[in-house]
């Protein structure tokens, strides 16, 4: 599936993007990507196949030169039609908007095309970039877990635990919004 925007290609994942995914995640733009940190190319390839398993888990693909730039992925959380997103850029392609055009358009599909409900995204309460993005999108916060997740160790081997935000918004509320 691909789905179109001014200056991107969001669509599903080929075998073929490895050395792109290599590129954003060898190392982790975020601490919450720690899990996803990719070590080498072999790796990468694994991860490519991985990805082109799931529909709804979709390359950003710069329209200009075919660039992966990041991902967005969609994936059904609970019952009655609710979704989590997750989506993450490359640090050098960030701030330029690829982001916003992007998650608008995979909302649009999800909405319209899919009939979903809710999407709701967790972020931390450090991340301010994607706590903006949020709400640039229409997304409301709904709250924050204290010491929610944790993505590395202190020097002891200790968890360091992080505070977690989430954002939501309803269909009703997405077709507000974009009227």
């Amino acid at each position: 599936m691909e789905l179109e925007t001014k200056r991107l290609v969001v669509r599903n994942f080929k075998n073929s993007d490895y050395l792109d995914l290599y590129e954003y995640l060898h190392i982790a733009p975020n601490d919450c990507f720690l899990c996803m940190q990719i070590k080498d190319i072999e790796s990468a390839k694994k991860e490519a196949i991985n990805r082109t398993k799931d529909e709804l888990y979709f390359a950003i693909e710069l329209k200009e030169n075919h660039k992966v730039i990041g991902e967005v992925f969609a994936h059904k959380e609970h019952e009655f039609n609710t979704y989590s997103l997750c989506w993450m850029l490359s640090s050098s392609y960030q701030k330029m908007g690829y982001g916003y055009e992007a998650i608008t358009r995979v909302f649009h599909h999800l909405f319209n095309d899919l009939k979903v409900r809710r999407v709701y995204i967790y972020t931390e309460d450090d991340n301010i970039n994607c706590q903006a993005l949020c709400k640039k999108l229409g997304l409301r916060h709904e709250g924050t877990f204290k010491e929610f997740a944790t993505f590395k160790n202190d020097e002891n081997g200790n968890p360091i635990f992080v505070n977690t935000m989430q954002f939501a918004i309803l269909d009703k509320e997405w077709k507000q919004f974009n009227s």
